[in-house]
């Protein structure tokens, strides 16, 4: 039974998630702020976490932050009141998984849950892969340089292992989104050059000459090992 921890300030919108949450067959825990909430999923490391960003003191992009940058890789689904691009760009660039604009209908956050739970990521085809110095071990969600470890965010990863295992294929970037992040039409590319991006850092000899992520002008990527 998938365990779903819900953070947000409103208590009616916590029991009233928890108790459909609980109806569908899974497991709840809840929170009311920031605080409790990144202590919980810490000490419990949730399946997924539904995750309210308007929330005082501690915010939800600062849960998340924080999240994150305590290696937890727990999926995360962003709840707002705010329908901004560019916070819709922020969540996402920080290790959202997917983003609910408030009110929104029950039945579509159901489906988004569910669609986040059953996300396993690119499919294994491998279990490591090895390009110059650099080995990946999908099993194990690990990267290694040089024989050093490199961190990577969960999305970072799913797009280095996507990107890895269709080698030599051009893969635009809406299908990278459809594909990693999980969205079928979304307002913006940026996420995507982003993360692209922050991988040639990490990997690349040369990010601005880079060897392995290429980029084909006017359609996509490519990955070159």
């Amino acid at each position: 039974m998938p365990r779903i921890l819900i953070i947000d300030d409103e208590p009616e919108m916590v029991r009233g998630l928890a108790d459909n949450l609980r109806f569908e067959g899974y497991h709840t825990l809840a929170a009311e702020n920031g605080e409790e909430g990144l202590a919980l999923a810490l000490r419990e490391a949730p399946d997924l976490i539904v995750l309210d960003v308007m929330m005082p003191e501690l915010s939800g992009w600062d849960v998340l932050r924080a999240l994150r940058q305590k290696g937890l890789d727990v999926p995360v689904i962003m709840l707002t009141a705010r329908a901004e691009e560019v916070d819709r760009v922020l969540g996402l660039e920080l290790g959202a998984d997917d983003y609910v604009t408030k009110p929104f209908s029950l039945r579509e956050l159901l489906a988004r849950v569910r669609a986040v739970l059953r996300r396993p990521g690119p499919r294994r085809k491998f279990e490591e892969v090895a390009f110059g110095d650099f080995r990946l071990h999908l099993r194990a969600r690990q990267a290694f340089k040089a024989g050093r470890e490199v961190r990577l965010t969960r999305k970072e990863f799913d797009l280095l292992r996507y990107l890895v295992e269709h080698r030599g294929e051009v893969i635009t970037r809406e299908r990278l989104l459809d594909e990693v992040w999980g969205y079928e039409h979304f307002p913006t590319t940026r996420t995507v050059d982003t993360h692209v991006l922050r991988l040639r850092q990490k990997f690349e000899a040369d990010p601005e000459h880079p060897v392995h992520i290429l980029t084909v002008h006017g359609q996509g990527y490519k990955f070159v090992g």
